[in-house]
């Protein structure tokens, strides 16, 4: 089965395979679906990117059935995060902070009490 790209699919796959800031998989996506609309089979194309035929398989049926907005990767299953992204940046923004030294009285109210008695 051969891909049929339009002229703006092959220009996004074209900057998707070739491009420097484009993520690994992206890339490796990318260069499957240009590879089939060149009439090349799974087994080729598994052979000349590295990649499994079953791998191969999927993203073309993906491309085929959905576009490339189907190239992107699908939400992944797994426990909901613990954190909200705003606790997550005050912990790294707490982490980030110099630490004081031991003894030293703050005048913003922190270390008042250290050395604890």
């Amino acid at each position: 089965m051969c891909l049929t790209l339009t002229a703006a699919e092959r220009h996004r796959l074209k900057k998707m395979a070739y491009g420097h800031k484009t993520g690994h998989q992206a890339r490796q996506r990318a260069t499957v679906v240009l590879l089939a609309a060149r009439g090349r089979g799974n087994a080729r194309i598994a052979a000349e990117t590295r990649l499994h035929v079953d791998t191969v398989r999927t993203w073309r049926n993906r491309f085929a059935q959905g576009g490339l907005p189907a190239l992107a990767d699908r939400k992944r299953s797994g426990r909901p995060a613990r954190f909200t992204p705003v606790q997550v940046a005050e912990a790294k923004a707490l982490a980030c902070q110099p630490r004081l030294r031991p003894g030293c009285r703050c005048r913003a109210g922190r270390a008042r009490n250290w050395p604890p008695s």
